[in-house]
């Protein structure tokens, strides 16, 4: 199964039937209350004119109003939003963020546009996206897309309404009103929820650690865990991979990647011709793309523990392989919530002005992100059912209130 909505889908009825969801709310969570498609002219650096195809799903807002993340890359699709939406509205509900499910993007390779194009592109975006705002729908960042990105769609956004709003957009530079903290907070919860689930196993500071991925999430999640003690043992980019049994040194790794452009050739490493996803380590972190661990690979995998800091990571047959192997797997809906808790609180900065120290705002974050796995563990041990659905049933919940109290069902 490689289309993630169906696998969205499939999460959303393995929970419901845990809570004996009603099935007419299984049905309206089963599609998005409103999916937007539209184009965007863009006129070239040389005079040609193109179009430019964009989605906006927002999955419901029972819950508050829809947010988060615009996601430009070339082979977008209307399914890929549709699930993400879907992801934000459990992710939301898991981490108790008065807030409905949102995920919008543009079909583009930020590439092959000059920075002219690429900010004309961004703010035919915002201009054509409709509804929006701090009240009712508000876009962040996701892949392809940044805080430059982001200080251009509010700025387009308070032109068009002549009113300055920080809250109507999320994942902005401080200058602008955004979050201190917002860089990091995805990364710092990932290795928030490995620290708790390695204890829970009986593994401690010292375990080896493999990471898919040296993005921005990868990077703050090994320097965390790294930090913290444990070893990571294997790092893997879009150009290859690196290892060290003994453990890399993350701080000359990471100046390493800010220099180059990648993790391979780093002094103290040697290339790593196996995948890191099966290399012999007690816990993995899947920080890239959706659908890496598969069938083909699932049995393969040494870790005991696999924390998804990526969307979607494994598949639906892979997650029952890992089951029957007794891997343990934190969901992404749980583990990568970090960065839709603090846009949570960015929006809530800007509509108070009151903007708080990187202390608070990680202090908070860790309290939001520590209730969330205690909360699904608990379920999931109570109800003998695995982590990922006893996340989403505990999210499900939460949603069927809110939609029951409005008199939807």
């Amino acid at each position: 199964m490689t289309d993630v909505w169906q696998e969205a889908c499939l999460n959303l009825s393995k929970a419901a039937k845990i809570i004996d969801l009603e099935p007419e709310l299984v049905e309206r969570l089963s599609c998005p209350m409103r999916f937007t498609e539209f184009t965007i002219p863009l006129r070239r650096d040389d005079g040609r004119k193109e179009l430019f195809t964009a989605y906006r799903s927002l999955h419901q807002d029972a819950t508050g109003p829809t947010k988060d993340g615009t996601r430009i890359r070339a082979s977008l699709t209307p399914q890929e939003i549709k699930a993400l939406s879907l992801f934000m509205s459990i992710k939301h509900a898991v981490a108790d963020i008065p807030a409905g499910g949102g995920k919008g993007g543009i079909k583009a390779d930020p590439s092959k546009l000059s920075e002219g194009e690429y900010e004309r592109l961004v703010r035919g975006f915002m201009r054509r996206l409709l509804p929006k705002g701090a009240f009712c729908d508000v876009p962040g960042a996701d892949i392809g897309t940044d805080g430059r990105a982001m200080a251009w769609m509010l700025d387009e956004y308070e032109q068009i309404t002549g009113i300055h709003s920080p809250a109507a957009i999320n994942d902005k530079p401080a200058a602008l009103g955004g979050s201190l903290g917002g860089h990091e907070a995805t990364g710092w919860g990932v290795a928030k929820c490995a620290v708790m689930a390695a204890e829970n196993l009986g593994l401690k500071p010292g375990a080896k650690v493999s990471i898919q991925g040296f993005g921005q999430v990868g990077t703050i999640t090994a320097q965390t865990l790294w930090e913290a003690g444990f070893k990571i043992v294997a790092v893997s980019d879009v150009f290859g991979a690196i290892a060290n049994k003994s453990g890399l040194d993350i701080d000359g790794l990471i100046k390493h990647a800010q220099k180059t452009g990648r993790v391979s050739d780093f002094e103290g490493s040697e290339a790593l011709n196996d995948s890191v996803l099966t290399i012999d380590c007690d816990i993995l972190i899947p920080a890239a793309v959706q659908d890496v661990i598969d069938e083909s690979n699932a049995s393969q995998i040494k870790a005991r523990l696999i924390v998804e800091a990526a969307n979607a990571p494994i598949t639906p047959p892979a997650d029952a392989i890992l089951l029957d192997l007794g891997k343990t797997v934190v969901p992404d809906v749980v583990a990568n919530c970090g960065g839709a808790v603090v846009c949570d609180f960015e929006r809530t900065q800007g509509l108070t002005n009151d903007y708080w120290t990187l202390t608070t705002v990680k202090e908070r974050l860790m309290s939001r992100i520590t209730l969330a796995y205690t909360t699904s563990k608990q379920f999931s041990d109570e109800r003998k059912v695995p982590f990922r659905q006893a996340a989403w049933a505990l999210a499900l919940q939460k949603i069927r209130a809110a939609m029951l109290y409005r008199g939807w069902c």
